[in-house]
């Protein structure tokens, strides 16, 4: 795991000691599945005291990956309309929230009857029903013209579909897999006139700077901290040592919020 908050309790060689004590998220590190991580110090993110633990232990990976596939890769512009599927996944909701701030227009499709109240109150403008009939007949009725932007997270054919929905040159992001199925890029490219783009937020961090990274970083917190942008809250939270049981739970379906768990807590023998 990547996402995860903590305290600073010790500085390397030639490293200033003024993060000691200070609550961060070690960005960048050996990962977080563990009681103690070692990460630069340049991508020690400081999270201010308003930012719960629980919130703050999610803030990196999806935050920060929906902000900027809107903001650099997209560059949504407002009115513009914006496509996207894996509607019951929680970086949705991130996006839905992020249409409200940026004031684009963001239709999501959606296997998940149960995820369409919460999405349309986070901000979506439309949700598809992909159980309720041809999903392209469906985004056709919403928006004939074809779509400005699409945000594809499964592959497949339903990575094509949005192309296929997309106006002539329209902007194609991939982020995700969820169906291991990849996307047939010369298909989407020679068929649909789509230069797609693929996004991870790995490549992102090798290709910019400590300074632009942490001013992305910053914006996503003050979002957050201001509650313009809100972290859903955990599913259930476990002691490390329970471990199994925390893979157990995250095995089963219809999750609300992200399993956590807590290296700080050590049971009493």
């Amino acid at each position: 795991g990547y996402d995860g908050v903590g305290i600073v309790i010790d500085q390397g060689k030639d490293v200033s000691p003024s993060l000691i004590g200070k609550r961060v998220l070690p960005v960048r590190g050996e990962g977080t599945w563990q009681q103690y991580v070692t990460t630069k110090a340049d991508y020690a993110i400081e999270v201010p005291p308003s930012i719960s633990d629980n919130d703050a232990s999610q803030l990196y990976i999806n935050p920060l990956t929906a902000w900027l596939i809107c903001k650099e890769s997209l560059r949504v512009q407002p009115n513009e309309i914006v496509l996207m599927n894996g509607g019951g996944t929680s970086i949705a909701g991130l996006f839905a929230q992020i249409s409200t701030i940026l004031g684009f227009r963001l239709i999501v499709i959606t296997r998940n009857s149960r995820k369409i109240e919460k999405l349309q109150k986070l901000g979506v403008w439309r949700v598809i029903d992909a159980s309720n009939g041809s999903i392209y007949e469906q985004i056709s009725d919403v928006c004939d013209i074809g779509v400005d932007h699409a945000i594809d997270s499964v592959g497949g054919e339903s990575g094509e579909l949005l192309a296929r929905a997309l106006k002539p040159e329209g902007t194609f992001v991939s982020y995700g897999l969820l169906s291991g199925i990849p996307n047939d890029w010369r298909k989407l490219h020679d068929t649909y006139h789509v230069s797609p783009q693929l996004f991870a937020l790995r490549l992102w961090n090798e290709r910019h700077s400590v300074s632009e990274y942490r001013n992305r970083f910053s914006e996503v917190i003050k979002l957050v901290e201001s509650g313009r942008m809100v972290i859903n809250a955990p599913e259930k939270i476990y002691d490390f040592e329970d471990f199994y049981d925390a893979l157990k739970h995250y095995e089963q379906p219809s999750l609300n919020g992200k399993i956590l768990l807590n290296f700080a807590v050590k049971k009493k023998m």
